[in-house]
């Protein structure tokens, strides 16, 4: 690998990295619109396995826009990334896939008259695995696909 295909790939790392917490903080935050402009025109998002939809990210933006108003508190990590980068003999192509494991901390709407804790401890954890498939645009890298793959959840009142 020559060095100008080894920059290449780590400037590609980054970018990627960069879309998948974009992606996080998007969500976490409720910024619709920033989730939407993280798909590639054609992009689309699969929450069925966590008891969501599954279509075109600007349907499934609104979905989340609605469904998340139940949990004014929530924060996920997205770890243990591993991506596979496009390879054509040698160079670095236009098309990626990444998958990480992801805890996922909420609290449903606070109680009225509860102690502090209770106002903002996690009341509903999931964990799973993403899928993102990505694919590099005249803007940079975008979401072309997002599964999640959820494999555990606990609530608590």
């Amino acid at each position: 690998m020559t060095q100008r295909v080894e920059l290449a790939t780590v400037l590609d790392r980054l970018a990627v990295d960069a879309v998948i917490t974009g992606y996080a903080v998007a969500v976490d935050d409720a910024n619709w619109s920033d989730y939407r402009a993280l798909f590639t025109p054609d992009g689309r998002a699969d929450y069925r396995t966590a008891g969501g939809i599954e279509g075109p990210a600007t349907e499934v933006a609104d979905w989340l826009a609605e469904t998340m108003r139940l949990f004014p508190v929530r924060q996920h990590l997205i770890v243990n990334r591993r991506l596979r980068l496009e390879d054509l003999h040698g160079d670095t192509g236009d098309r990626a896939e990444l998958q990480a494991d992801y805890v996922n901390p909420m609290r449903f709407e606070a109680v009225p008259g509860g102690d502090s804790e209770s106002s903002t401890a996690p009341n509903f954890l999931s964990g799973g695995r993403y899928t993102f498939g990505l694919r590099r645009t005249e803007s940079g890298w975008l979401l072309r696909s997002v599964v999640v793959h959820e494999k555990w959840r606990r609530t608590s009142y």
